[in-house]
């Protein structure tokens, strides 16, 4: 069957949508653990979606009313959400607390409490409040915030009530992905995924997948032509592979450019001639937080605007050397920002430019985006661009590659001359070689806490023992476990880590997790570890690389934690299933040595 015999044309007449037709189709996402059904319930979904209606759907099944990035939060807490039931529903306050504290859930204790069915509320309408609500500041805004969302808990039915009010709660995950709702679009439209890689490239480069289902869904793929990058919106960074050896990386690259690799925080920033917007790699808004930086772009980079794609690095005012990273992430703070500016300064080394002056460069070929980025910016303290060298010498790579360890950096990192900046994407134009540590692994592995176990003896005080790690199978878009961590954190630091799993607790496995173990309480997929181990091993309890049958799967072997929690990755940008097959392979060739 030819894939334009399944399309959909989007723009047939449709009704508005309402809200208990949106939540009909949360409950049956909630209900699988199947992509493919995922996918095909949201495919659905849209074809019964007005194009003016497809980014507040977007929107709400991230269980938000704007972009990943913009800094806009509902403010309601557990306590007022009490107050909203009690109000909506009628019902006394004391037995709201009461069945809150039996189901834990104040979305099941609405659904109890209310006895309509359904209700008569559009998606527009309810978007609208959620909206409403989450802008709503200043003397008074609380009682508002709970009375606007008391009228729409009057106004809706029972399973409605149920995903409405996890919502504001940041609760609603319905372990629904982004690359699992871009191959929906394009399978709604198509009958295939012919149009994800379009839909995909235009949200790398605006950060806003509701936009692009609107305009995707109002023309299809000519609608996204009107996507641009803009300078303050983010672009979704680009990332890197890894190899074997310096062989294998000239044996990819051939002459290539070689730069030092910096145990910093990847810092996107953004300058329109007077407004500079920095963003983490998972697009967090962070400029608040240094005013440094701030005040030296404005300085080196005036006259222009311009996307660069950097790292920021704390480091010593007498010896001019970068700091360790466990040092420049004290930077990232919202409180005694001066003080630490003084006390912890930055350098930013900036090694890709993505856009100057009005042109898009992540187009362009990388030799010609450095050369512009060493042509505008002026000479500081502050703003510098990274050195490199250019070979195809394997001799030349190691000795820059020792120079560069001596120097208490990372590593380097090697790029194709002619290869265009791949936002969103990891790919083998940009290959990592990171220095190695004890032990048989030569990396680190960012893991997924998918979950921990109860302490026993003397962990028993802390309600925590243990914790399952996984990582990333972007393929299948899944993670997958890969390790049981026991060891390397303080005794306040393992509460503050149930405090956070608790927070994200869900009470069966998520429907994005592949195992075959059981924690005693799973965690929804959102804080990262940096792990170090002695080395990767087949193992038949994981299910990291276990796919179509097989016995075995791979996992870590003493494992012990780097650190605390990783503030700088999101769950999508953990160490992937294909980088530790990879890492385990280049295990084995040393072993052999």
């Amino acid at each position: 069957m030819s894939s334009t015999e399944n399309a959909i044309d989007p723009t047939e007449e449709l009704s508005a949508l309402y809200f208990h037709q949106l939540t009909a189709y949360f409950a049956e996402l909630d209900a699988t653990r199947s992509r493919i059904r995922m996918m095909e319930l949201l495919a659905d979904l849209f074809t019964k979606t007005r194009h003016e209606e497809m980014d507040e759907v977007i929107y709400l099944l991230q269980g938000r009313v704007a972009p990943l990035y913009a800094p806009i939060e509902f403010g309601v807490g557990e306590q007022l959400t009490a107050e909203v039931v009690a109000e909506g529903t009628g019902a006394a306050l004391d037995d709201v607390h009461r069945r809150f504290s039996e189901i834990g859930d104040y979305g099941a204790v609405a659904e109890e409490l209310i006895e309509r069915e359904q209700g008569s509320v559009t998606v527009a309408h309810v978007f609208e409040r959620l909206t409403e609500i989450a802008l709503t500041e200043g003397e008074g805004s609380v009682a508002k915030k709970v009375s606007l969302l008391a009228d729409l808990v009057r106004n809706v039915g029972k399973q409605e009530v149920r995903y409405l009010l996890r919502i504001p709660l940041g609760r609603l995950r319905l372990g629904v992905g982004d690359p699992t709702v871009m191959d929906a679009l394009s399978f709604a439209r198509t009958g295939s995924k012919e149009h994800r890689p379009a839909i995909e490239r235009a949200y790398s480069i605006c950060s806003d997948l509701a936009t692009v289902a609107k305009d995707y869904w109002r023309a299809g793929v000519d609608g996204l032509q009107d996507i641009h990058i803009v300078v303050g919106t983010p672009v979704i960074p680009a990332a890197s592979e890894r190899v074997k050896t310096m062989e294998d990386l000239v044996l990819r690259l051939g002459r290539c450019a070689v730069e030092p690799k910096f145990d910093g925080i990847r810092c996107q920033v953004h300058f329109d001639g007077e407004n500079v917007t920095m963003y983490s790699r998972h697009l967090e808004n962070f400029s608040g937080m240094f005013p440094d930086v701030v005040a030296a772009v404005r300085e080196q980079a005036a006259g222009h605007t311009f996307i660069a794609d950097s790292e920021a690095l704390a480091y010593d005012v007498e010896t001019g050397a970068f700091l360790p990273f466990q040092m420049t992430t004290q930077r990232r703070r919202k409180h005694n920002v001066d003080e630490m500016a003084e006390k912890l300064p930055l350098r930013l080394i900036l090694f890709d430019l993505l856009y100057l002056d009005g042109a898009d460069l992540t187009r362009q070929p990388y030799t010609e985006r450095r050369e512009k980025m060493l042509d505008f910016l002026k000479e500081g303290p502050v703003l510098q661009v990274t050195e490199n060298i250019e070979t195809d010498s394997v001799a030349a790579i190691e000795a820059f590659f020792a120079d560069k360890i001596e120097h208490g950096l990372e590593g380097v990192m090697a790029k194709k001359l002619d290869s265009v900046y791949q936002a969103g994407r990891r790919s083998f134009d940009w290959i990592k070689m990171k220095r190695s540590y004890q032990g048989e692994l030569s990396d680190t592995v960012d893991c997924v806490v998918l979950g921990y176990w109860y302490g026993k003896g003397a962990r028993s005080q802390f309600g925590i023992g243990a914790l399952l790690l996984g990582v990333y199978d972007k393929d299948r878009d899944l993670f997958v476990t890969i390790s049981r961590l026991g060891t390397g954190y303080s005794e306040e630091e393992w509460v503050q880590i149930r405090e956070l799993l608790d927070k994200e607790k869900a009470e069966q496995m998520p429907a994005r997790v592949e195992a075959e173990i059981a924690p005693d309480v799973w965690s929804n997929p959102t804080h990262v570890v940096e792990i170090q181990a002695d080395e990767i091993t087949r193992s038949p309890t994981h299910t990291c690389g276990k796919q179509d049958g097989d016995e075995f799967g791979y996992a870590l072997r003493f494992p012990r934690v780097v650190g605390f929690v990783r503030e700088d990755r999101g769950p999508e940008d953990a160490t992937s299933v294909q980088e530790v097959i990879r890492l385990y392979t280049v295990q084995s060739e040393k072993g052999k040595k």
